[in-house]
């Protein structure tokens, strides 16, 4: 039987990870914990503590208990909402859903990002004024963000909801060149072969995988900026 301090570890984690909690917000005070718990402030404390220590809030003195901003750690490489950035160049933004499905992980890879439960895969296609952009590929852990099983992705662009919903502390990015091929080439309506910019992407909140991301962007119309220095916004 697990200590009730790891249950509040529990609860409030599922609560963050799963959006429930969005960043920013501000946690109920130790009172009110002990009293939602039937605990000690010491209990509350410590799974305070934990959590902080995991990175998924921030604990500030006189002014409360907060859920941590997206980027706890400097990134050199920004998680772009590919909406914004397009709307930005002054085009019209959409995203076609070509599949959908919830399943079993497959690798061991997928295995670590589903944790204790299931995959929804989505692969869809974004388009930049009627055009195809980049074919995405991407894998959400339903252990992590079940409210994902909900949302229809017609609307929203898979990136888009998890930039608002799901909060993360990590992330590594893989870039690539290949060339589009089989359904990739089909879905960006290119011949085989064509140059793509290939981006893979992996975010966790905490110890728990949030996404796995692979797109391919058609190499003439997309190039990736990345600013370096300790001003660079």
């Amino acid at each position: 039987m697990s200590s009730l301090h790891t249950r509040i570890v529990r609860e409030i984690a599922g609560d963050i990870l799963s959006g429930e909690l969005p960043a920013g917000a501000r946690l109920p005070v130790e009172q009110e914990l002990m009293l939602r718990y039937g605990c000690s402030r010491m209990t509350v404390s410590k799974a305070l503590g934990e959590l902080s220590q995991r990175g998924l809030i921030d604990r500030r003195k006189r002014a409360g208990t907060f859920v941590s901003r997206p980027r706890v750690h400097s990134v050199v490489l920004d998680i772009p909402d590919l909406a914004q950035q397009v709307a930005a160049r002054g085009q019209a933004y959409a995203y076609h859903l070509a599949e959908r499905r919830v399943r079993a992980p497959e690798t061991s890879a997928e295995r670590a990002l589903a944790g204790t439960g299931q995959l929804l895969q989505l692969d869809g296609v974004h388009l930049a004024d009627g055009l195809p952009l980049a074919a995405e590929q991407r894998l959400v852990s339903l252990a992590s963000v079940p409210a994902a099983a909900e949302e229809g992705f017609v609307a929203i662009s898979p990136g888009t909801w998890l930039l608002s919903h799901v909060p993360w502390t990590e992330a590594e990015t893989r870039i690539a060149a290949a060339g589009a091929q089989g359904v990739i080439a089909e879905r960006l309506g290119v011949a085989a072969g064509t140059p793509c910019l290939v981006i893979e992407r992996s975010t966790w909140r905490g110890d728990a995988g949030i996404t796995f991301v692979r797109q391919h962007f058609l190499g003439a119309h997309y190039d990736l900026v990345a600013r370096f220095g300790p001003g660079a916004r």
